[in-house]
């Protein structure tokens, strides 16, 4: 299992690294936001999975040909009362270390959730109380402030937000076609998305990959809220509301502002021809790929 576990560790490296730096510098996302986020999300657990694959198969390899078989092996010896002698401090460490990054993974990712749960729910109390319905669509309220700004709260009781400012800039239909890109964002559960490459990122920031890999993200989901906003809406109306839309949003919400508007409005306005059919599939395979593989290398018998 030794040559499984520096394929696999080779594998997570390269995805972790080279390969999200590559994806985040490509353009060919733009052309196929969903595609991208996708495989961005087999990067980031393909990536985990042979990182954590590769320590765990290297740490059981005195035990069996097989992980299935070494890990019951091991199992079996404990069980009965025995440690394998097999077993030396350079495997026993090799296990330590990937059961230890996991669980330094799954933390971050719980102390996150549950960081940002707090702080939705705080904001839509303050929300509910400091908000006022807007008549012209149901589910929505206007803060009053004067900066133009415009976002969503996401969860079970989301709520649309835009400010007395952005009613003030835009007519009624273009407030409608700012609505269109959040609710996308709700519909679609682009927190959902957002929240491991948080994680992730804070995992480990100087992996400079893991950072790439959020912000790439960002941009693909607003995208991809443009993208249906778009189908919705008149695209010149949707590109000038959003650019009205100045103002920032709580770290706890999703906004639709962001550092690549004029980029976006660009791509709104003039939208990119979509990837021909069979880059469209190969995109949706390589995703699959990337986390079937790690995956077959660690239960094949």
């Amino acid at each position: 299992m030794e040559l499984t576990a520096l394929g696999l560790g080779l594998l997570g490296v390269l995805l972790a690294e080279p390969v999200s730096r590559a994806l985040a510098r490509a353009r060919w996302p733009g052309r196929d936001p969903v595609g991208a986020l996708l495989l961005w999300q087999a990067v980031g657990l393909g990536g985990g999975i042979s990182l954590f694959g590769a320590g765990l198969a290297y740490g059981l390899s005195p035990m069996g040909d097989s992980l299935p078989s070494a890990a019951a092996a091991l199992a079996s010896s404990v069980s009965a009362g025995e440690w394998p002698e097999q077993m030396d401090p350079l495997h026993v460490g090799a296990l330590l270390i990937a059961v230890g990054v996991l669980l330094r993974l799954l933390s971050v990712l719980v102390i996150t959730t549950v960081r940002t749960l707090r702080a939705r729910r705080r904001h839509r109390d303050l929300l509910d109380v400091l908000a006022s319905p807007w008549p012209h669509a149901s589910g929505t309220r206007v803060l009053d402030h004067p900066v133009p700004v415009a976002y969503c709260l996401p969860g079970r009781s989301s709520r649309l937000v835009v400010s007395a400012g952005v009613l003030d800039a835009l007519d009624t239909a273009g407030v409608v076609a700012v609505l269109a890109h959040e609710r996308a964002h709700l519909r679609e559960r682009h927190d959902l998305v957002v929240l491991p490459f948080v994680a992730w990122g804070a995992t480990a920031p100087s992996v400079r990959g893991m950072v790439h890999a959020q912000l790439a993200v960002a941009r693909l989901i607003e995208m991809r809220a443009d993208d249906v906003a778009r189908k919705l809406c008149d695209p010149t109306e949707l590109a000038t509301a959003l650019k009205a839309v100045g103002g920032s949003a709580p770290a706890a919400a999703l906004s639709s502002f962001t550092d690549a508007l004029e980029a976006r409005i660009d791509r709104i306005t003039a939208p990119p021809a979509p990837l021909p059919r069979v880059v469209h599939g190969l995109v949706r395979l390589v995703a699959v790929a990337l986390v079937a593989v790690p995956v077959w290398l660690l239960v094949a018998p």
